[in-house]
């Protein structure tokens, strides 16, 4: 079962469909729209500020979410995937947005819709991510612009694939 804590009267929220890998740790002010995944080894923790979470978000193995205290809170949109080791840190990820594994993305950094973080890539504190772009390296810049092809082979795949994955996961735990 999921690590669940209350922090300063904060409780985590969790919308419809939500599915929690055994060992995920949810933390304080945190608040998932429905259809969303959060994975083994990942840490959501709403201690220190907000994580807001939209719909249809997955949060993979060893993901880390986390923001500053007093400063800068995290704000996830629809339809994000944040990849395997990910770190995300009081920044804002607008809608249709793939994160890759390993990038880290700093504070208030904001991803704008339809957009993907290479793996390995680290988007620096103030950072705008351009909407309709691929950001790769360290620091991460633009590399190209996403086609339609792009947003629908790989942002909405892997988004649909989790929640295909997810379900593997709860029809398993039903009596």
């Amino acid at each position: 079962m999921a690590i669940i804590k209350e922090v300063l009267d904060k409780k985590p929220q969790f919308g419809k469909n939500v599915f929690l890998a055994d060992n995920a740790v949810i933390i304080g002010d945190v608040v998932t729209g429905d259809n969303c995944s959060i994975w083994f080894n990942a840490v959501v923790r709403g201690d220190v500020n907000y994580i807001r979470i939209g719909n249809k978000v997955n949060i993979q193995d060893g993901v880390v979410i986390h923001g500053t205290y007093k400063k800068a809170a995290t704000n996830i949109g629809n339809n994000v995937s944040i990849a395997h080791n990910a770190t995300v840190h009081g920044c804002t990820i607008k809608d249709n947005v793939l994160i890759g594994m390993n990038a880290v993305i700093l504070d208030h950094a904001v991803i704008e819709s339809n957009a993907i973080i290479a793996a390995g890539s680290v988007v620096t504190k103030g950072t705008v991510v351009e909407s309709g772009s691929v950001y790769a390296g360290i620091p991460a810049v633009k590399i190209k612009d996403i086609s339609p092809e792009l947003v629908q082979g790989e942002i909405n795949r892997i988004a649909n694939s989790y929640i295909k994955y997810a379900s593997w996961y709860q029809d398993n735990n039903k009596d």
